[in-house]
């Protein structure tokens, strides 16, 4: 029987697609993070590219800014005031299509309240969703520009520790189911999955990654096989 793909359904609650996309995202940030470092992002909105230093750019696409004064996230779809580049801001359009499509509010309110942690998980949902390579937070004092990034600069770590150290991060940081969360996560690294009632199986190469949950839930632990 094939495996039921990872998808937004019409039931699912924003807190449901972070927790199906969110793991994903995470990875590839990571990714991300050890190509710029430390270095501090320049956002040029004309040329609509990112660099960080001399020998890193990439091309943006802005999703939404975040204002610092009063933390209110606006969209970038909602654009008389702001006047972005129509270029930039497709992905943004894109994402709202989606949340008409499956009555997410948080994909189709223009502006509301979010401090930056929150703006922080809308950009990694985002990122998931989108099939992104990585985003990032330009912060310009009064207001905070969130972009996404695609990139084949942006190479991906295909080893199992990467895989179990990412989910294992990300179902201890972040308010989200860690089963489903480990489904989606393997699925989406094109992995094979397999389900038990009390534990799961993540097929990677030669290698099983099985993770055991408890009865509420929680994961019990994570170990590794060899077939």
């Amino acid at each position: 029987m094939k495996e039921k793909a990872i998808k937004i359904e019409d039931s699912d609650s924003f807190q449901t697609i972070f927790t199906k996309y969110g793991a994903i995202a995470l990875d590839k940030q990571e990714c991300f993070g050890e190509i710029i470092g430390d270095t501090i992002g320049n956002l040029n909105i004309d040329d609509g590219v990112i660099s960080f230093g001399d020998d890193l750019e990439f091309s943006v696409q802005i999703i939404g800014t975040l204002s610092n004064e009063n933390n209110k996230w606006h969209w970038a779809w909602d654009n008389e005031e702001v006047n972005f580049p129509e270029n930039l801001i497709k992905e943004s359009f894109d994402v709202k299509k989606i949340g008409e499509k499956y009555s997410i509010g948080q994909f189709t309110t223009d502006v509301f309240d979010a401090d930056l942690l929150e703006s922080h998980l809308i950009a990694m949902t985002v990122s998931g969703i989108m099939d992104d390579d990585a985003y990032y937070a330009v912060d310009l004092g009064e207001v905070t520009i969130f972009v996404t990034i695609k990139s084949d600069k942006i190479q991906k770590d295909n080893s199992i520790e990467r895989f179990i150290n990412v989910y294992n991060k990300f179902q201890k940081e972040f308010d989200v189911k860690p089963r489903l969360a480990f489904e989606a996560y393997t699925k989406l690294r094109g992995y094979k999955y397999k389900e038990r009632d009390e534990f799961s199986v993540a097929k990677i190469d030669e290698s099983r990654v099985i993770v055991g949950f408890s009865e509420r839930g929680n994961v019990t632990h994570i170990q590794t096989m060899l077939e």
